[in-house]
């Protein structure tokens, strides 16, 4: 379960703002180390147990400090509601990001929270302002450092909003990315420069994460931040972290709703992905009560009622609930539930968003350049 407010990935803006602009309402709940000037590095796809595993082949970040507490990403563990959590500094029930799929709040549509087919305008799938511009309302300067594509994207809009936007062309030249960060903390005052990297997801979902290719991307990422450890003004602290982690489904562990007919019944649309599933209907005890039966110790199965009652997706905001599926599946150990009609399901191999260990658990690691720290 994610420990909302004290140590998710929602409170890392918040943190580095604390230790920016001394006398703040912010707090740091990880205890980060103090600095004008951050690096916040987000690996999409490298959980906390994934990272452990490879440390072998990650040198550089398993020689980096590493922050005291546990911490966790969101639920769903998926990219769209993690950078969400990360952008706003709010748990998903405040900012309504609730999957990678979910009923649109205007159309009723099930949009998609990465490619945004299907959503409506992304100021009023997400109002509230996001903790990256109250940063630069206190006077920090925000650069976001990533593909160059995703500058105008409904999800950048939508949660990530606020920081000037340097884009990356090529992804694979680290060299490109760091001359980039060296450029957005070329400044005086305090500043933070977020930079997203995606590759690590990308090798993941299509080969594996048990995958020699998924293994040499992650050496990749470490020379990385390698390079910026080198190439940046000493004195700056560098913030590892990633949005969730990832587990290999196999062939024989895929459950595909189309081939159970009961599965469908009475259910009014699907959405989600397969490691975590919500399911839109006009009777949600009985669903849940057939999916429970169905899947026995395969899945956790439970009404969005009492997943909102149990804390699953934090402080939350009532008028949220139309987006909610009105049953939610979360699959145990290395299951999926999946649907033919959203045909690249069917492709991948690794796979996240429930709340196993090994998706929910993130790393969050620091070192400060110029300091030997390995």
């Amino acid at each position: 379960m994610p420990r909302h407010g004290v140590a998710t990935v929602a409170e890392l803006v918040p943190a580095i703002g604390s230790r920016l602009c001394p006398g703040s309402s912010w707090q740091d709940p990880f205890g980060l180390p103090a600095a004008s000037h951050y690096v916040l590095l987000l690996v999409d796809g490298m959980g906390e147990q994934l990272l452990d595993a490879n440390r072998g082949l990650a040198p550089q970040l398993a020689g980096m400090d590493r922050v005291g507490a546990t911490v966790t990403c969101a639920v769903p563990s998926t990219t769209a509601t993690s950078l969400s959590c990360l952008g706003t500094g709010a748990p998903p029930g405040r900012h309504g990001v609730l999957g990678y799929t979910f009923r649109s709040p205007v159309g009723g549509e099930i949009m998609n929270a990465l490619s945004w087919q299907h959503g409506d305008d992304p100021r009023v799938v997400q109002p509230h302002p996001t903790a990256f511009e109250d940063l630069v309302s206190a006077g920090v300067e925000v650069t976001s450092v990533g593909p160059e594509r995703f500058e105008r994207s409904g999800l950048t809009r939508a949660s990530l909003r606020g920081p000037a936007f340097l884009g990356v062309r090529d992804e694979n030249d680290i060299d490109w990315r760091v001359d980039l960060v060296r450029q957005a903390l070329d400044h005086d005052g305090p500043s933070l420069c977020y930079l997203y990297e995606r590759s690590l997801d990308h090798v993941g979902h299509g080969q594996g994460c048990q995958s020699p290719a998924w293994q040499r991307r992650l050496s990749w990422v470490d020379e990385m931040v390698q390079a910026l450890s080198e190439e940046l003004e000493a004195g700056t602290v560098v913030i590892v972290t990633a949005d969730h982690g990832m587990v290999d489904i196999p062939r024989d562990r895929r459950i595909v709703v189309e081939d159970v007919p009961e599965m469908m019944t009475g259910v009014d649309a699907i959405a989600g992905e397969p490691r975590f599933r919500s399911l839109y209907t006009r009777d949600p005890r009985e669903v849940a009560r057939r999916w429970s039966a169905l899947l026995g110790d395969r899945g956790w199965v439970i009404t969005a009622d009492q997943a909102i009652e149990a804390g699953l997706f934090g402080r939350w905001d009532p008028a949220l609930r139309p987006r909610l599926g009105d049953v939610l599946v979360a699959m145990r150990r290395d299951w999926a539930v999946m649907t033919r009609t959203v045909a690249q399901e069917m492709r991948l191999i690794g796979m996240h968003g429930s709340l196993t260990p090994a998706e929910m658990t993130i790393p969050v690691r620091w070192f400060r350049v110029g300091t030997p720290a390995w």
